[in-house]
């Protein structure tokens, strides 16, 4: 899920500073228009990187898929934490119930030894 968000996160970066980036270019890589720009052009080209290191050289996918996939990835989670609940649930009844027996236990222990000790 880590990296279907992080995706997420460079396609609007790259998207909002790809006319900045455009922009540079079209000043033929100006140092003046860098400078102005500094942030946005280091935003565009971490999406880049993002891209690059995320894809593997594969085409970047629509967004809609990738709201679609997060959307399925977000049900499955809900379903497995509904389980996990489940289970913590019953593990902490088990370990009350050994609680209590080891209580009752200790009890009857300490009955026996103040017995012993008379």
């Amino acid at each position: 899920m880590r990296t279907n968000a992080e995706l997420k996160g460079a396609v609007v970066d790259y998207a909002k500073n790809q006319p900045v980036f455009n922009g540079y270019k079209a000043a033929k890589y100006s140092r003046k228009y860098l400078r102005d720009h500094e942030a946005n052009i280091a935003l565009y080209r971490a999406a880049q990187e993002t891209f690059r290191r995320i894809l593997s050289g594969a085409k970047l996918p629509k967004v809609d898929a990738l709201k679609a996939e997060s959307q399925k990835l977000t049900t499955e989670k809900r379903a497995a934490y509904k389980e996990y609940r489940a289970v913590r649930k019953d593990m902490q009844e088990v370990v009350t119930a050994k609680e209590n027996i080891d209580r009752l236990f200790s009890l009857t222990d300490a009955q026996k030894n103040k017995e012993r000790q008379r």
